[in-house]
């Protein structure tokens, strides 16, 4: 997983389950699909976010790609942020949000 700390880290079934158990940090995973204008939207943000944030994990998981995954964690819109610590979720956001938002909701996590 070189290169930035989001945008190089799309993720598979195996993959994600390996990093959300085997990690203290915060992962924030963004549940996406390639078709979805929001999800298009939030990637610049998402990526000025994991340029700050290095103590955090970005993962990308395509829905499309991943149906079983996305219905394990009941993904029934995108995009869907599920931020998970010690393997267990701590927070979800659902559709668009701002840059402020999200980043105030990550912290929140890592306390």
């Amino acid at each position: 997983m070189a290169g930035k700390n989001y945008t190089e880290t799309e993720v598979t079934h195996e993959e994600f389950k390996k990093i959300i158990n085997n990690s203290e940090k915060v992962v924030v995973v963004n549940f996406f699909a390639e078709w979805c204008m929001p999800c298009l939207m939030m990637t610049p943000i998402l990526e000025d976010i994991s340029e700050l944030m290095k103590e955090v994990s970005f993962v990308r998981i395509n829905v499309d790609d991943n149906e079983d995954l996305a219905s394990k964690h009941n993904v029934s819109s995108v995009p869907c942020l599920i931020m998970f610590k010690n393997g267990k979720e701590m927070d979800r956001i659902i559709g668009s949000h701002s840059y402020d938002s999200i980043e105030m909701r990550i912290k929140r996590c890592m306390c």
